[in-house]
């Protein structure tokens, strides 16, 4: 009998996985070593863990549980359009996650064939959305420190359907200039193409006002911004993201997404989380002073090369440190440490490692343990 794959379109049974961070429960399970044992700097998220106000809104919404969530988001659209304050509840959409959102952007607007932009190495799922629609990806390789030239950019942008950018960049840790975006955004009008700009990590950007593109939805129709509740809210398990866009844009996502996608309790944790000043300040105090903290020690090591960081992770070749990636995430397992091996990023090769940004007790450790394997 033939494959029942055969019945699958072709592009999902060409597709591959793809590999993120935050591989704790596949750990766990390889390892043996519980939860609490491992300190994970694979994974770009809250090290103060999620805010308190939302834990208590979980607990206080347990009695919604029996019942569907709202599957317009209509309270939690309100209170992001409050915490941006320059856009109104149509501009914005709530995702499973916002890689659900990534995969309905291109569900809505790729067909088989367009040309899809997307600067190298960067976050995979953009790829991968691409792909499953029957995009095809064009890959710009960023300089070799992981910027854009814009001027070639520019002149690849021709033909192109959609262009997917990360702000800062996923693992990079690089940030495009305001008015490079613009540039960017205003060359896609005239090629009559769509921008989509992920800024999950914009939240971890000093005067992130003068960086991000929200306000400027307005402006654009052909503007997508992206924007998550995993990283500087620490709600990752609870699987919240949303996306800003022109209303129109808005509306039409709202049609084709799966309804009730959000539950009630996600819904209710990140409207507190949006509302806790005090445990954002702590988070934005905590990331600076630990970034600079790392950044200074691991700038110590021997054979690693450290780049600079906009976001709350940093991008190291490891090349003359006589390991590879993967030969060194394996060692500071033994240690209860798990990184990130970024291998596995288009663009980057098995000397590349990314570390997230964690309290100063987990910092020491890490690099302590870093120091005890290269020095062995």
């Amino acid at each position: 009998m033939n494959s029942i794959l055969r019945f699958a379109r072709r592009e999902v049974r060409d597709l591959r996985p793809c590999i993120h961070g935050g591989e704790v429960w596949e750990v766990t399970s390889r390892t043996g070593l519980r939860r609490d044992e491992i300190l994970d700097f694979s994974a770009n998220v809250n090290p103060l863990g999620p805010s308190p106000l939302a834990l208590e809104s979980i607990k206080n919404n347990l009695d919604c549980i029996p019942y569907y969530p709202d599957s317009d988001c209509n309270l939690l659209r309100e209170a992001i359009a409050k915490y941006l304050g320059d856009v109104s509840r149509e501009n914005v959409i709530l995702g499973n996650g916002s890689t659900e959102i990534i995969h309905l952007f291109a569900e809505v607007f790729i067909e088989r064939g367009d040309l899809a932009l997307i600067p190298v190495p960067t976050f995979g799922e953009y790829e991968k959305a691409v792909r499953k629609m029957g995009g095809k990806p064009r890959y710009i390789r960023l300089s070799r420190d992981f910027h854009i030239d814009l001027e070639s950019f520019l002149r690849e942008m021709e033909g192109a359907k959609i262009i997917f950018l990360c702000n800062p960049n996923n693992p990079t840790s690089t940030l495009i200039l305001h008015d490079s975006l613009l540039r960017i955004i205003e060359k896609a009008c005239e090629e009559d193409a769509l921008v989509f700009l992920d800024e999950s990590f914009i939240e971890f950007v000093d005067e992130k006002e003068r960086f991000s593109m929200v306000s400027e939805v307005k402006n654009y129709p052909n503007l997508f911004v992206l924007r998550s509740f995993t990283k500087v809210f620490g709600l990752a398990g609870l699987r919240v993201g949303y996306g800003v866009a022109h209303s129109e844009v808005a509306s039409l996502l709202f049609r084709a997404k799966v309804p009730w996608n959000v539950n009630c309790l996600a819904q209710a944790a990140a409207i507190a989380a949006l509302n806790d000043d005090e445990y954002l300040r702590r988070t934005w105090r905590l990331i600076k002073d630990e970034k600079a903290f790392l950044l200074r020690e691991l700038r110590r090591i021997k054979g690693f090369k450290v780049f600079p960081a906009h976001a709350n992770f940093i991008l190291i070749n490891i090349r003359d440190s006589g390991f590879t990636a993967a030969e060194l995430k394996e060692r500071l397992l033994k240690y209860g440490i798990l990184i990130r091996d970024c291998s596995s990023f288009r663009g980057l090769d098995e000397y590349y490692i990314r570390v997230a940004v964690r309290t100063r007790r987990e910092n020491e450790k890490f690099i302590n343990s870093l120091r005890d394997i290269l020095n062995s």
